[in-house]
């Protein structure tokens, strides 16, 4: 990886056996990186650059007026998501088996022990969260399995930092990052159906774009509701352009 400057904008370059140029830019701060092919010369790719600025800048602008919340504590008050809808969460102290409970459609109780840290309040909620997943994800992956004809060996869940989800497509697994426990529903279902997709081709081109407007004619306003869902440190999927 490479990093260069294009006026007062510095990004990342990555040179890749790919046919065409890709340019992200990432939340939560509008980090910009292009993929570019292996041939393609510095200055080719400056050019390219400077034709997207206009594009990139909107981007930026638009992270930058989101909505973000600060770092978590796990105390009383604080808003928590879950599948897109806002908590306030209730920090219940006790000698009370850990867990969480959804009350009344507003409010999030935690229960923990009496001396609990903080990491020890994040874990049992991020335990939590991990739980929900693993009973929402089966049935999605069953569902588009059978639409899209193809069949995964086995998929998991973890905290990832670098993307929503991920697929080994030699051994057929797909991951899904924890994130997504606190992002509505069917952003979580087109998270499942991007790497599904990645069964039929392993590149983000022109025929996996065919085959996600075949199959999900709606994936660009998921993957938009995701991107411009409220950012916290761990929102990193991409706007890009090819």
């Amino acid at each position: 990886m490479q990093r260069i400057t294009v006026g007062n904008l510095e990004l990342d370059v990555v040179k890749k056996d790919i046919k065409n140029l890709h340019l992200g830019v990432y939340p939560p701060n509008g980090r910009v990186r292009v993929a570019a092919p292996l041939s393609m010369d510095d200055e080719a790719i400056r050019l390219f650059i400077i034709s997207k600025l206009t594009w990139i800048k909107k981007q930026q602008a638009k992270f930058a007026s989101q909505d973000r919340q600060s770092e978590r504590e796990y105390v009383s008050g604080e808003s928590h998501y879950v599948s897109g809808t806002r908590y306030l969460l209730n920090v219940i102290y006790g000698k009370t088996k850990p867990g969480v409970v959804i009350r009344n459609k507003t409010y999030i109780d935690l229960y923990v022990r009496e001396s609990s840290t903080q990491e020890q309040r994040a874990k049992v909620m991020m335990e939590w969260y991990r739980q929900r997943l693993k009973l929402q994800i089966p049935k999605l992956i069953a569902k588009w399995e059978k639409k899209i004809g193809v069949k995964v060996a086995a998929w998991g869940v973890k905290q990832m930092k670098t993307k929503w989800g991920s697929c080994n497509i030699l051994e057929k697994r797909i991951w899904l990052n924890l994130e997504l426990a606190k992002k509505p529903i069917h952003c979580l279902e087109y998270v499942i159906v991007h790497e599904l997709v990645h069964l039929l081709e392993r590149l983000h081109n022109d025929r996996f774009v065919a085959y996600m407007d075949k199959f999900m004619p709606q994936w660009s306003i998921y993957k938009d509701e995701l991107n411009n869902f409220v950012l916290d440190d761990t929102n990193w999927e991409p706007q890009q352009q090819h």
